[in-house]
């Protein structure tokens, strides 16, 4: 029987961990939805390449990171999302009933469920792990230490539940500061700040100047980005700053980040009919600068969401449809280098429609090519392929956890 956990803790209870999260340390973020995290694991036998969760059709691997063999299959749903925990050994396995624990180091996909009726984000950030139930407005905190020893059932959470339910997104900052999305099941107008106080959580900073607001990612100096419909919306020293599209329509739905670089990367869509999920501009927004520009890429370069990442150097790495990967310097937004990698692709006709995705770790890019039923390793101090391996089904998401066995 699957173990199911929903706990509302007294805002007291979050008071008495705010110490320990400010102490904690955070993930080295790669992009809003896939990140090769720094873990902090005590595991003995960690390993520099870790392990990788591919999802398919009806099922999900567990990949050596090294040398990309499949450790162990498991059955699963037809579509499901793959996060990292944070702990460095699980995956979140967004399913029907929630966000189940899978043990990469087992490998094992437990038992072990956090309820929500519509799983949605997760994010690893400050030594705490977030997940946003799009189905209720609720986001449940767990110290993501915590995940990495659970043994038979899930650890203690606090949680916090929006006045409506929406596709949302909340992320704690060191200081125990809760960032999360406003709105309602027909608009996101905005974000909210709040503290936690002994009966209550109290409202320190708020913006509604973010139509439409979607995904998260931490920069340099725990500077949050939020993306908008209309450009971009900053929380920095307890203030939110809005940055401005050059269009009238100027989507960012994702940040790329990096916890060392104050320049975040954004996907950037100006045409709201367009059809398709392939973009060709990014937007960089210098968190220190307080500078916000939108760069068109070669027509060569053409991406979706799953097809960025960062990595070595801070610099972003664009898996493009024409197979390589793009390496531009957010600094200026120019395109320094080019790394062959698969056979040119088309964009999905469904966002859940496998099609090639990257995610970082460290040095190492993990590539998937559905058309060819593989995975790839890249050195990406080089740019070459160092291995290579054919699956028996079509990949479709990835993720990355550091030190897994």
């Amino acid at each position: 029987m699957l173990h199911h956990r929903r706990t509302r803790l007294a805002v007291t209870a979050f008071l008495a961990g705010i110490a320990l999260m400010a102490s904690a340390c955070g993930n080295a973020s790669g992009t809003a939805d896939s990140t090769a995290e720094a873990s902090s694991t005590s595991s003995s036998s960690a390993d520099a390449h870790g392990r990788v969760a591919v999802s398919y059709e009806g099922g999900i691997s567990v990949l050596d990171g090294a040398t990309l063999e499949v450790v162990k299959s498991f059955d699963s749903e037809e579509f499901t999302r793959l996060n990292a925990a944070g702990d460095g050994r699980h995956v979140f396995v967004t399913t029907t009933a929630g966000f189940q624990l899978l043990d990469m180091a087992e490998p094992k996909l437990t038992d072990l469920v956090f309820d929500a009726t519509a799983p949605g984000h997760v994010v690893r950030h400050a030594g705490n792990t977030v997940l946003f139930d799009d189905g209720t407005g609720t986001a449940t905190i767990v110290k993501s230490e915590d995940l990495a020893t659970v043994n038979g059932s899930l650890p203690q959470t606090r949680t916090y539940t929006a006045d409506a339910a929406h596709h949302g997104v909340s992320i704690v900052l060191e200081d125990g500061t809760l960032l999360t999305t406003l709105g309602d099941k027909s608009s996101r107008p905005g974000a909210v700040a709040l503290e936690a106080h002994e009966d209550h959580w109290h409202s320190v900073a708020q913006s509604k100047e973010c139509p439409g607001i979607h995904g998260e990612g931490a920069a340099a100096d725990e500077a949050v980005v939020f993306g908008c419909e209309d450009g971009a919306l900053l929380y920095h020293h307890g203030k939110f700053e809005k940055f401005t599209a050059p269009d009238t329509y100027g989507r960012m739905g994702n940040a790329f980040v990096s916890e060392t670089s104050p320049i975040v990367v954004g996907d950037y869509k100006n045409d709201p009919d367009a059809e398709g999920y392939l973009l060709n501009s990014v937007a960089l927004i210098d968190t220190e600068k307080h500078s916000y520009n939108v760069v068109e890429l070669p027509d060569t370069v053409n991406y979706t969401f799953r097809d960025v990442a960062r990595g070595p150097g801070d610099l972003a790495y664009i898996l493009s449809t024409n197979g390589s990967i793009h390496v531009l310097d957010p600094k200026d937004g120019k395109i320094v280098d080019e790394f062959p990698v698969i056979k040119a692709w088309e964009g999905p006709t469904d966002w859940q429609d496998a099609h090639p995705a990257i995610m970082v770790n460290g040095d190492t890019a993990y590539i998937t090519e559905p058309a060819a039923h593989t995975v790839h390793s890249v050195d990406l101090t080089t740019g070459k392929i160092t291995v290579s391996k054919k699956m028996d089904v079509v990949p479709n998401e990835i993720a990355v956890t550091v030190g897994a066995h």
